[in-house]
């Protein structure tokens, strides 16, 4: 009746005389029998939930020391289904769609009178955005306007588009007003200065794409691109192209696109931080590369005055040398049509039904979905991610627990404390480095659940003053939430650095974590202190194999291959030993190899160990660190009993805890993608790459040397 599977009618007779007060009683003081011998069960409400959880997760059937994550997931890769508007299912998805039910519930409400300004303006996105008729009606006419304003799609205009009228760079400055990103050649942005991160600067870096760079760079023998192009001209002919002239076109376009793939940096080449980090002026800036108006176009493209001292970061040298030259040979209408598609294709979302459809064709291609989403879960996720601090506190103060964040705060404590001993016990460190390391780990910030600013009306309704919303046009309300969030960015410019800024930390309605190298910071928001991650009523091997691992991976990445070029200020600055560094690097260099040995037979591919090192590194570190905190604890406190129903000892627990995480279901398309362009590795080798790398694991479940999880090339950094 508890859904509890192996748990037998002795357990059952407790369970339901357990007080309401979720302690767990003695059987013996219930039905008068002998006291259990070792192991003891906890029989609360909150343990029983857990064991059921993880007897439907699992597949006991399959030997552990063979394939621990279908051994702890089979029972949900079995019985899991992917919906037709998904391209994966996952203990995260489950996560993240409870997570906007509650979104939505609240986002459905009317708006009341007594609603600050802030709220009010995200229920009234989130009315617009379900109000399907009025985007028919007025979408495609603000698309219209924007279009005519730019000189028009050359596609669509055909012979009446004159090239005389385009010039490339008054086309971004016009499309900047509207609020669209416009970083269509190059990118210009206000970031926080690598090496002195108390200032921010301006910094130039390549242009973003319309569709992933290692796709582009496959070109049309390969099937995502092809759907990519065929999107292309579908859109085109429903706005009123030739088919056979938007065919012609737009494979010029996309071809325009991939030559921008070809001469932009590789994800794994931008991992070395040091190699994105090249100051100028906009005075040598103009000298270097002549034909860009540098002053003239940032003064346009960030809204802002600058003068010719102005100092500029540029991140990818050889891009700056190579688009001077594309820029020139490349035929004004190509350009036109090339920046006119990215504006179209960023505002299809926020169009109408028709043109979604089309949208729905590439993303089955592109992620396996079948279907579109429901749209109020559409609409929610957009509110979400357009006004997070809004929707943020909208939740904090409806849904969050206090109690997780007091809970948490004592594991950041125990784990911070187990990552410290690491450093001091490991033997490759010379002793500067080791110390300057503790330092680092011992000055991380952490910030959990949410801001307290969240709960001031007040501060809300400062923050949001500026933004105003078209109540009858979704379309340009987007436009303009973008230009405000834009121009918070851009305002900070010439102010110092306050890193405690709530404004800066993530929605506590995310159900993610994160490590910020130029802060030394890590936050843990709200919408991650739940479900399979933390749960004040499970044991605590429960919650640290879980949200214990997520803040040791956290930790970690502040001494993976990017974070550890970062000194405890945040600043980009070569802290560590000559020696020590290439002890690292040797050790990273395992690690990449390791991962890139492993394979997906199904789709032919092997994963990329150099664009997911740094996800890789933070994954055996982190629950190297989150196991032994656990241990410290049980050693200052007591062995916490084993679940009912389940022959696991608390330490094999741990264990099965991180990989529940993990379980997950994915679409092929969506698989694929992932192993291409993702930083992380599939969540399969996220569970059982690392634990065949850890003592710990391989010593609890006794697995043999040899055997799958316990292979003989181990590789560990920390």
């Amino acid at each position: 009746m508890f859904g509890c599977g192996g748990i037998d009618l002795y357990y059952l007779q407790v369970v339901m005389t357990i007080q309401a007060d979720y302690r767990p009683i003695p059987p013996a003081e219930v039905l008068g029998l002998p006291l259990l011998s070792e192991p003891q069960i906890c029989l609360t409400p909150g343990c029983i939930h857990t064991a059921s959880k993880i007897l439907k997760n699992m597949d006991p059937s399959v030997d552990p020391c063979d394939d621990f994550y279908k051994f702890a997931c089979g029972g949900f890769i079995k019985t899991a289904t992917i919906s037709p508007d998904q391209s994966t299912v996952s203990t995260y998805t489950f996560m993240r769609e409870s997570l906007q039910e509650n979104l939505k519930a609240l986002l459905a409400e009317k708006i009341s009178p007594n609603d600050i300004k802030p709220f009010a303006l995200l229920k009234q996105l989130y009315r617009t955005c379900t109000n399907k008729k009025a985007i028919a009606n007025k979408g495609l006419n603000t698309l219209k306007r924007i279009l005519d304003d730019v000189g028009g799609w050359p596609v669509l205009k055909g012979d009446d588009w004159t090239e005389n009228n385009f010039d490339w760079k008054e086309s971004i400055y016009k499309l900047r007003k509207w609020g669209y990103s416009a970083n269509y050649i190059f990118n210009i942005y206000v970031g926080i200065n690598p090496k002195n991160s108390s200032r921010r600067v301006i910094m130039v870096d390549q242009a973003s794409l319309g569709l992933n760079q290692k796709y582009l760079r496959l070109g049309l023998k390969q099937n995502v691109v092809n759907a990519y192009y065929d999107y292309m001209v579908e859109i085109a002919t429903i706005l009123g192209a030739n088919r056979t002239s938007a065919m012609e076109e737009l494979k010029q376009s996309l071809e325009f696109e991939m030559g921008l793939a070809n001469i932009s940096m590789s994800q794994e080449k931008r991992r070395n931080v040091t190699d994105l980090y090249h100051p100028t002026t906009i005075k040598d800036l103009q000298i270097k590369y002549p034909t860009i108006p540098w002053k003239h176009y940032i003064d346009n493209f960030l809204h802002i005055q600058i003068e010719d001292d102005e100092a500029v970061i540029v991140r990818v040298l050889p891009y700056f040398d190579n688009i001077q030259k594309y820029l020139e040979v490349t035929p004004k209408r190509v350009l036109s049509n090339y920046i006119t598609w990215r504006v179209i294709k960023n505002s299809v979302p926020f169009l109408t039904q028709e043109l979604a459809t089309h949208k729905l064709k590439f993303d089955e291609a592109y992620k396996g979905v079948k279907e579109k989403k429901h749209r109020s879960k559409e609409c929610a996720e957009v509110v979400l991610y357009r006004m997070e601090l809004g929707v943020g506190a909208l939740y904090a103060r409806r849904y969050f627990n206090k109690d997780a964040k007091n809970k948490v705060m004592e594991m950041m404590v125990n784990i911070r404390e187990a990552f410290t001993k690491l450093l001091q016990e490991i033997d490759w460190m010379d002793n500067v480095t080791r110390e300057n390391a503790i330092q680092k780990a011992n000055t991380m910030t952490s910030y959990v659940a949410y801001s307290d600013e969240l709960h001031e009306d007040r501060k809300l309704e400062d923050y949001y003053a500026n933004l105003q919303l078209n109540q009858s046009d979704y379309l340009l309300s987007v436009l303009n939430i973008l230009s405000f969030n834009r121009n918070k960015s851009i305002q900070r410019l010439r102010l110092p650095v306050n890193k405690t800024d709530w404004t800066t930390r993530a929605s506590p309605a995310i159900v993610n974590a994160y490590y910020y190298p130029s802060e030394n910071s890590m936050q843990f928001p709200a919408g991650i202190l739940q479900g399979a991650y933390f749960d004040n009523n499970r044991p605590n091997y429960m919650n640290y194999g879980a949200i214990g691992y997520v803040i040791g991976h956290e930790i970690t990445h502040g001494f993976d291959d990017q974070g550890r070029k970062y000194d405890r200020n945040g600043n980009l600055n070569e802290w560590w030993d000559q020696q020590t560094g290439q002890a690292f690097t040797k050790k990273a260099q395992c690690m990449i190899d390791q991962y890139g040995n492993y394979s997906v037979p199904e789709l032919d591919l092997n994963l990329n160990g150099i664009n997911t090192q740094g996800e890789n590194i933070a994954d055996n570190g982190g629950l190297k660190v989150a196991y032994t905190a656990y241990q410290a604890w049980v050693a200052q406190n007591k062995p916490e009993l084993q679940l009912p129903g389940l022959s696991y000892t608390p330490n094999q627990l741990f264990w099965i805890s991180m990989a529940n995480t993990y379980c997950a279901k994915d679409r092929m398309e969506y698989l694929k993608l992932n192993i291409l362009t993702n930083p992380h590795s599939p969540q399969k080798f996220r569970v059982n790459v690392p634990f065949g790398n850890i003592k710990y694991f391989i010593d609890d479940y006794k697995c043999p040397l040899g055997s799958r999880m316990n292979p003989d090339l181990k590789c560990q950094v920390w």
